[in-house]
């Protein structure tokens, strides 16, 4: 079984100059696959400026580095890719736009728009929310045989996403989640961001 690993999305406000610490810590404490920033609703400057803080502190620990809805602006910076979501750009057209970058793409709960993504030019897609998220109200609830379906019929990999904790992680590892999303159980851990990769991990580890 191909190894799960972390993938990091950043917390919905943050002060790029107090959190580019935070970010490092994060990273220095274990495996992370990608980091996404993800600031909705933010304007461009803020996000170029996030962009040259937080940018750097992952590419320099060979971490992809993606933004959220913003394929022109991880183009333009430097980035190492981007996401989309349903209300953002398409995912051909953000295709498009990234050339060789890297794509990823939020399915939710659809197999349909999964497949769509993937023949679209997608790198990995993401599916969830599989609990209930303190960072993002979703009515959407995936199914865990989701999971199954899509890492036993295709390479392309996935990510689950969705109030992921190390108390609720195995069953997706053990689905066949290549990548868990997190955002509060890194950021919100109570011992700091290190302590909170360092949990996931050791939950992810013994999952698998």
């Amino acid at each position: 079984m191909q190894t799960c690993r972390l993938y990091l999305v950043t917390p919905p406000a943050l002060e790029p100059a107090v959190f580019r610490d935070q970010l490092a810590q994060a990273l220095d404490a274990g495996d992370v696959g990608a980091v996404q920033l993800r600031l909705k609703d933010a304007s461009d400057d803020t996000v170029r400026r996030a962009i040259d803080l937080l940018r750097p502190v992952a590419q320099s620990r060979d971490v992809a580095f993606l933004v959220n809805d913003r394929p022109d602006l991880a183009h333009a910076h430097g980035c190492d890719g981007a996401h989309v979501g349903a209300d953002d750009m398409g995912a051909a057209d953000a295709r498009a736009l990234l050339g060789d970058l890297q794509l990823g793409v939020s399915c939710y709960d659809s197999r349909e728009a999964a497949m769509l993504a993937g023949e679209a030019g997608a790198d990995y897609v993401a599916f969830g929310a599989f609990h209930p998220s303190p960072t993002k109200e979703t009515g959407i609830r995936a199914d865990i045989d989701l999971l199954r379906w899509w890492s036993e019929l295709m390479e392309l990999p996935c990510v689950a996403i969705g109030g992921i904790t190390p108390a609720n992680c195995a069953p997706l590892v053990q689905a066949g989640a290549d990548f868990l999303a997190v955002v509060s159980a890194v950021w919100s851990h109570p011992d700091g961001p290190g302590a909170g990769v360092q949990a996931m991990a050791d939950a992810m580890r013994v999952a698998g």
